[in-house]
Formats: structure tokens, sequence, C-alpha cells
């Protein structure tokens, strides 16, 4: 039976989280590896100042006390996966949340995708875009991203997976019922624009500290509307290849020119 290792950077808790183990249960042996509490946008952390323990929570059900989306792919292969019986496909998510344009920067989500393409199994990042606040993604639920996470797997466990190593599948579910879905667009990364959404407070003792909110989607826009932000906005399913190297290969000789010559 093929085997599939699941997490999120929401927390061990989260219903986007088992609503994926659902999903992707008929398809193979689901092993569920997820912090304890939520890591929003800790990006590809590695825990290194202090120890790491799984806690059982059910059979093949674990919380990592207190690591990363990270941490949890990292100790998984290497401590619960003998070497000849790794899994066949890590999926990160569903999140609660988009992870478009640079967000995939910020999020833990894409890093356990990272994290797996690294090690050399294929991955995907899987996320609910919702509109508002995140109670809303209750009117919606997670109909579409289950069928799309199962959808994609199969596709994956049936066959091969698309890209080359180190690279992996981003893919961004609209705030729709799957009736509603126009399909799947493969799009590129689009240019996010990030306002300064840092909210000052003041505790009962008048000590000044900061919330960070949450940015509205806004975007670079373009005649061609290829981009990512812009198929969710169109209704569609966006998937993207997603590279470690970054190198911008385009700067190569200019930087050579530049650094020759001054």
């Amino acid at each position: 039976m093929k085997r599939i290792l699941i997490t999120n950077d929401d927390g061990f808790e989260s219903p986007g989280l088992h609503a994926l183990a659902r999903a992707l249960r008929p398809l193979a042996h689901v092993t569920i590896v997820a912090p304890t509490t939520e890591k929003s946008a800790c990006g590809h952390s590695l825990t290194l100042t202090r120890p790491l323990r799984f806690i059982s929570i059910e059979d093949d059900f674990f919380k990592l006390d207190d690591g990363t989306p990270t941490d949890c792919i990292y100790l998984s292969l290497h401590a619960l996966f003998e070497s000849d019986k790794r899994p066949d496909l890590i999926v990160s998510g569903i999140n609660k949340g988009s992870n478009l344009g640079e967000d995939i920067t910020y999020s833990g989500t894409a890093s356990a995708a990272m994290e797996a393409v690294i090690h050399g199994v294929p991955a995907i990042a899987i996320s609910q875009v919702y509109v508002g606040s995140p109670q809303n993604i209750e009117n919606h639920g997670y109909d579409l991203a289950e069928k799309t996470a199962y959808d994609l797997a199969k596709r994956i466990l049936d066959g091969t997976f698309p890209l080359k190593e180190r690279r992996f599948l981003n893919v961004n579910v609209p705030p729709l019922k799957p009736s509603d879905c126009k399909g799947y667009k493969v799009a590129r990364v689009g240019h996010r624009f990030y306002g300064n959404n840092a909210q000052l407070h003041r505790n009962p003792r008048g000590e000044e500290h900061y919330w960070l909110g949450v940015h509205t989607l806004e975007w670079r826009r373009s005649v061609e509307a290829d981009c990512d932000l812009s198929a969710i906005e169109e209704g569609y399913i966006s998937i993207s290849p997603i590279q470690l190297d970054m190198t911008a290969h385009d700067e190569l000789e200019n930087l050579k020119h530049w650094i020759t010559h001054g």
C-alpha cells in the first residue's frame, strides 16, 4: 500500500488537517505529524535550541511538541520511517488561508513541502483561500480543497510526479463550492503588495506591544493575468511549480560584468 505523510502549520487540531487526512485515506496509508500549536508564517525554520518529542494522539497520528512544520517532516523521515519504507508523497495543509505570491517565503505550509523535496520525496502544499476572516471558510467548507488534494495525490500515486527534483506543487483553492469552481489553472507566482499592518496596543501596565495583522490580497496586475492571484480571483484552483533554487539566473551575466568592470 502507498504511504502518505501529512503535516500543516495550523496545528494538530486544525479542521483543514483533518479534512486533508479524510481526503487522502482512500488512496494510501496516512501518517499525520503536525505541530502542537499554530506555526503560521514560521518559514523554513528548524528548532535547534531545545529538544523535540513526538506525542501520540492515536495510531499514526502524532503532534510534535513544540516543533515547526519543517521539524515535523525532518524528524518524521529520520525517526518514524525506515529507509526502505519512506512516504511516496508528502502533503502539507490544508492551510487556513492563502499562500500566494511571496507568501511562500513566509509559509510554514510551503516550507514543509520544501523540506520534503530536499529529502527526495514528492510534495504538495495546499491552501484554502478565504474572504474576510477565517471563519468564512465555514460558508463553503473544505469540500473543494479535499477534492483537489485527492485528485492531485491520485495522479501522482498512479503515475509520476510532474516536476524535477527539489521542486514542489503549491496549490491554492478559491473560496468556492466544487460546483462553482472553473477547474485548474497552472500559474506563475504573482507579485503581492504588503501593507504595514502592525497594530500598537498597551497592556494594563501601560507597556506597548504590537500585533501583526493579515494583509488583503492585492497584487501587481498584468495584461496576461497569468499569476496565481489572478487565477484565484477568476475562480480557478491555482497550481504553481516551486523550485528551491532561488538563484536569479538572468542576473548572473550582469553581476559578472558589474564585478569585473565596476
